[in-house]
């Protein structure tokens, strides 16, 4: 129910704000979030420009910024519609204005709020959701639950259920010794601790359904069920490599400094997934077990921390790539060999499981399109702009310093959207520098979480939950302990040398 009342106040409080827009003068609105496309050309705005936006502590490349919004200079005033200046005291601002009152005028900052950034509508989001997500998702459903069906008769699964056993027990009580769901569920988090998405999902949901089948009430999610999701949804990962590719590509110095923060960020949000999903489950974290592995895996970040820290940004692109392909074809060919000695007939087991994957794709293709169009309609209706103005003004009142205020648009659209979040995440290091205070802290934000709304219809919807409990509340609660742990670790690592 809760994630029912949560895609229905998503729906209504979009309409509200487009609704008070409309009246507001902008009568496209509602045309913009039906049938609005990403691919639509914008509005072309001429802008004659004084000063320089460094001067607002802005991206020396800023104008390249704008342009993407459909802002272009010109060299002449007269041809401008626009005045954009880093001082509105400033005599020259004064005469020209005064020679064509009917420039607008903004500071290079203040323009901001006028941009808009062209989105999909509800149709467009619809269409492209089956297209761009789904189809691609079946397929790679298909092969990867190909190979785990190999691997379940093979017998490989219940090794690695033995070996992660003594730690799952204790978090996982409901869980029989021996359960697929134990090696399902090690699979998942192995594939997101490496970066490997596409691997992380076909694992995902295969241990949610072999979760639901422990499941006595298959309409409520289990506390097993809960506590998995909880921990997936906090996204650990050893190396954000596309967080660093997307810094070195926009003219980063050093691209792997925040490598970092943002292991610390998002192992800190998995704790708290952890801590918060067991005092609600009553569970003691503090047994010797669970310790011993929290500190073991925590003795193999830092180790890793270290290595990747010595390597410079290409290097460390490489290294990852390496780590994770090469890991997915050695399981692959271990798979093999193992159902080869087990004398299984393979390519048998491989399409009987295929085809549980494009069922399983097909099962959540609602569940996808409903949360997409939620989130869409709060972009296209100008939701996200009217909560990230209004949280800028609160700490500038507050006299707070307010730095930090430009990097969440990325943490607030990261639980809705990822690539959402990561188009924020560019965003913000195009307009501030990637080299800025607000450019490092959004690619903190962007590596601390998951997507926990696509992420809880995607699973829960895979087995039809339709009552998820306190699975919201607690994995927001962790996404937020994820986003205040960011904000800290930029001003610690970054904020006395910006």
């Amino acid at each position: 129910m809760a994630l029912s009342r949560i895609w229905s106040a998503f729906i209504l409080v979009a309409f509200l704000v487009a609704g008070i827009k409309m009246v507001g003068g902008d009568e496209k609105i509602f045309n913009r979030m039906v049938v609005g496309k990403s691919s639509d050309k914008y509005d072309s705005v001429f802008y004659f420009a004084i000063g320089s936006p460094v001067n607002q502590k802005l991206s020396a490349g800023y104008a390249g910024f704008l342009r993407e919004y459909g802002y272009f200079k010109v060299d002449s005033v007269q041809k401008a519609s626009v005045l954009l200046t880093d001082n509105l005291q400033a005599d020259s601002v004064t005469s020209i204005k005064a020679a064509n009152p009917s420039l607008k005028l903004f500071t290079y900052l203040s323009v901001q709020k006028q941009l808009q950034r062209k989105v999909d509508g509800i149709i467009e989001t619809a269409k492209n959701a089956v297209v761009d997500i789904i189809i691609p998702l079946i397929g790679i459903l298909a092969l990867f639950m190909g190979f785990l069906n190999i691997a379940e008769k093979a017998g490989g699964i219940q090794v690695l259920s033995r070996i992660i056993w003594p730690f799952f027990s204790r978090i996982f009580p409901e869980v029989p010794k021996g359960h697929p769901a134990t090696g399902h569920m090690m699979m998942n988090f192995s594939a997101n601790l490496l970066n490997l998405d596409n691997a992380a999902t076909p694992f995902g949901l295969k241990a949610m359904e072999s979760l639901q089948e422990l499941n006595p009430n298959k309409a409520v999610a289990s506390n097993s069920q809960i506590m998995f999701l909880a921990l997936h949804a906090s996204g650990l990962t050893l190396i954000p490599v596309t967080i660093i590719a997307f810094r070195s590509g926009l003219g980063a110095q050093n691209p792997t400094d925040i490598f970092i923060p943002c292991m610390i960020a998002t192992f800190a949000a998995t704790m708290a997934a952890l801590f918060i999903v067991s005092f609600k489950q009553k569970i003691n974290v503090f047994q010797p077990v669970i310790l011993a592995w929290i500190v073991g895996i925590s003795a193999v970040i830092a180790l890793l921390v270290l290595y990747v820290t010595g390597l410079d940004a290409k290097t460390a692109q490489l290294f990852s790539g390496k780590l994770s392909n090469g890991i997915i074809l050695v399981l692959f060919v271990a798979i093999i060999l193992g159902a080869l000695y087990k004398k299984i007939d393979v390519f048998d087991a491989f399409v009987d499981g295929a085809k549980g994957g494009f069922e399983t794709g097909v099962r959540i293709i609602p569940y996808i399109v409903g949360m997409l169009i939620a989130i869409s309609m709060l972009r296209t209706s100008g939701t996200f702009d009217v909560i990230i103005n209004g949280m800028k003004s609160l700490f500038a009142a507050l006299g707070t310093d307010t730095r930090f205020v430009d990097g969440l648009p990325t943490a607030l659209i990261k639980p809705m959207s990822g690539s959402g979040a990561r188009g924020m995440m560019i965003d913000t290091m195009k307009t501030f520098g990637a080299d800025s205070f607000a450019g490092r802290l959004a690619c903190i934000l962007q590596g601390s979480s998951d997507t926990t709304f696509y992420v809880i219809a995607v699973y829960f919807g895979s087995v039809a939950i339709k009552n998820t409990r306190y699975a919201v509340g607690a994995m927001l609660l962790a996404d937020l302990v994820g986003i205040i742990t960011s904000i800290l670790l930029a001003y610690l690592f970054f904020g006395s040398s910006l």
